[in-house]
């Protein structure tokens, strides 16, 4: 489903559906001030129009990154024009380097995780267990103390 600025506003169920939150998340970013731009219907509903929509996917795609509940909502309290364009832009700047460096991290990782999954399949091809590789003297030693 694609909303756009013609699309009108939509209510807390179409959103939820929309963005992946829960009816409860939503209502939780709402009361945290997370979320601008949501107003209410005659009938007392949350209406939401399409940039509350992206403004909650960019939030949401924030807290992934796990950038702290409080900094996201200074992000979203910050006034408008260019100076806190600039202000918001930093944030971002930050945030991407924090996201950039845990990629590094999780790409060194992987790494780990791919040569013991390596590790496990030559030992299923070969027929041995665990024991039968360190019992045959074919696993060495590992230094595991710190900086050695």
């Amino acid at each position: 489903m694609t909303v756009t600025p013609d699309a009108g506003s939509l209510g807390i169920r179409a959103v939820s559906e929309l963005t992946g939150l829960s009816v409860d998340a939503l209502r939780w970013y709402e009361r945290e001030g997370l979320v601008p731009l949501v107003d209410r219907g005659a009938d007392g509903r949350r209406r939401y129009p399409a940039a509350a929509i992206r403004f909650l996917r960019l939030v949401t795609a924030l807290r992934r990154t796990g950038m702290p509940v409080a900094q996201v909502r200074e992000f979203v309290q910050m006034g408008t024009g260019r100076t806190w364009h600039e202000q918001r832009m930093a944030l971002l700047v930050q945030r991407r380097a924090a996201v950039r460096a845990q990629q590094e991290e999780l790409a060194d990782d992987l790494a780990v995780v791919d040569a013991k999954i390596e590790h496990y399949r030559d030992l299923i091809d070969r027929g041995l267990d665990c024991e039968d590789e360190i019992r045959d003297g074919a696993v060495l030693p590992v230094d595991v103390s710190v900086g050695g």
